[in-house]
């Protein structure tokens, strides 16, 4: 066996204390680490190194207000409460931090409002409702305007109980409300009683009962009605068949026959009076001629006036020169 054959020698194990404190180190160190981490990653999250700016609210209590509670703008965290302090005048100033990148939704005109609800935490918001108005400077101070819903239960305990007492007088045995149920009770039996309605309107089923046989009556007389309106509609129409099935006419019709025998007839006249046109020329050319005539008499007329005239005249001066006939009377035969 040759020296070169011979194993090398084993080195000394380390000993186990060693690896096991090494180990332990190595797994501290790897906790801090995820513990700085962490805390690094948390403070980054929660914006420990951004830039921000300070804006003080300020208030009358801090009733549900904690540190690191939010500020909302529509619905977002635009800032965070860092510190809550007591001035001198007893008011509570809100410490804001808001991000300046968050900043821009903040303007001079912006309102700032504390929210207390009945169910859920405290809330602080802010409204913006013109974003052209100039930013928010830093450290601004502006009054948070709270509004509580629990001040208002004394106010909405006092309105029930004011609604219970109203509701109390109207279902009481003499109130009005009652006394209407049982008059709309008295209604209802009437209006489900034989003559309905009738009988509710008249106070009485007599009445109601004359109602109904006056309307009976009424669509018997309307039953006549319609057959005498049949009736004349086949008597002056002819609508219908007469005796036999033939048609029956009627007095339309026997009117529409005499007036086309009356315009026969008027043409019949019409042909006799184109006869009596020219007679009545003729008697036109004749009347001519006897104007004529009567011109000449008209003239000879006038000559005769005139010659009575003058006879009158001379029995005026007659009787004037011997008065002894009064009667001037002329006769003329």
């Amino acid at each position: 066996m040759t020296p070169s054959d011979n194993p090398p020698p084993l080195e000394p194990a380390p000993p186990p204390v060693k690896n096991l404190e090494l180990k332990a180190a190595m797994l501290l160190l790897v906790l801090l680490m995820l513990i700085v981490g962490s805390a690094l990653y948390v403070a980054y999250a929660r914006g420990a190194f951004e830039r921000t700016q300070r804006l003080v609210l300020v208030a009358q209590d801090s009733e549900g207000v904690a540190v690191g509670m939010n500020m909302t703008f529509a619905g977002f965290a635009i800032g965070r409460i860092g510190r809550i302090e007591l001035a001198e005048d007893g008011n509570v100033h809100f410490l804001v931090d808001v991000p300046v990148k968050d900043a821009k939704w903040l303007r001079s005109s912006s309102v700032f409002t504390m929210e207390k609800a009945l169910v859920g935490g405290t809330k602080i918001k802010a409204f913006s409702g013109v974003l052209s108005d100039p930013p928010l400077e830093d450290g601004a101070v502006r009054q948070l305007l709270s509004g509580d819903a629990a001040a208002e239960i004394p106010g909405i305990v006092s309105n029930i109980k004011d609604v219970v007492a109203n509701l109390k007088a109207i279902t009481a045995e003499d109130a009005p409300l009652p006394q209407s149920l049982a008059n709309l009770q008295i209604t209802t039996k009437r209006l489900n009683g034989p003559h309905g309605a009738m009988d509710l309107m008249f106070g009485n089923e007599a009445d109601a009962k004359k109602v109904a046989e006056a309307l009976q009556r009424t669509n018997v007389l309307l039953a006549r009605i319609d057959s005498l309106v049949a009736n004349a509609d086949r008597q002056v129409f002819g609508q219908g068949a007469g005796p036999g099935g033939s048609p029956q006419g009627g007095l339309v019709q026997d009117a529409r026959g005499t007036v086309q025998q009356l315009d026969k007839l008027l043409s019949e006249a019409r042909v006799s009076l184109q006869k009596v046109d020219k007679v009545l020329i003729d008697a036109q050319a004749i009347s001519a001629n006897a104007r004529e005539a009567t011109t000449d008499l008209g003239q000879l007329r006038a000559e005769v006036d005139a010659s009575l005239r003058k006879v009158e005249s001379l029995i005026n001066e007659v009787n004037r020169l011997w008065p002894l006939r009064r009667d001037t009377q002329i006769e003329l035969k």
